[in-house]
């Protein structure tokens, strides 16, 4: 079955940057679009950005521009996500998604991970 298993997390200061890792097993990773949705305690599932199969194009949602990076490897059925300038507010669980069609909706995706917790402190 389709497993997707994110990593990376972990607890970092105000300013600092992370790189989160997504590792897709159970498709064909290059078929698919790839993206990262987070979700803070109380909050909704938000997009944060998503690529397509072949990373030729890349989306993003207006808290991730800028700070945010998407890409992938297709010969490690991978998709990463570096994240710098980091600060309080992007405390929440990272989780990555995919299917088909690259969107920022996340009713568009079938497979989703486990999530891996960001917590950025001040």
């Amino acid at each position: 079955q389709v497993q997707l298993v994110e990593s990376g997390g972990g607890l970092v200061q105000a300013g600092d940057s992370l790189r989160l890792s997504c590792v897709a097993s159970g498709l064909s990773f290059s078929d698919y679009a790839m993206a990262w949705f987070r979700q803070a305690p109380g909050e909704e599932r938000e997009a944060l950005a998503a690529i397509t199969w072949s990373g030729g194009s890349t989306y993003y949602a207006d808290s991730a521009k800028g700070r945010f990076t998407i890409s992938r490897d297709n010969a490690k059925n991978t998709v990463y996500l570096q994240m710098n300038s980091l600060t309080p507010e992007d405390t929440a669980v990272y989780y990555c998604a995919s299917d088909r069609l690259a969107t920022l909706r996340s009713d568009e995706y079938q497979y989703w991970g486990q999530g891996t917790q960001v917590t950025v402190s001040s």
